[in-house]
């Protein structure tokens, strides 16, 4: 799971975005697309979206 491995696809990110904007965790986001938890917290950190909290 690491991101020099893997780039982020256009339909990776899509998925990310709805996601989060839909409240699911960051730990259920990282199983649902397969990457590092560290890894969607930084590309969350990149688009500009405050991850939702933890449950």
């Amino acid at each position: 799971m690491n991101s020099a491995e893997s780039p982020w696809t256009f339909e990776a990110v899509q998925s990310l975005i709805s996601l989060a904007r839909e409240g699911a965790p960051v730990s259920v986001i990282s199983l649902k697309l397969k990457r590092s938890v560290a890894d969607v917290r930084a590309k969350l950190n990149d688009l500009g979206i405050t991850p939702p909290a933890e449950a």
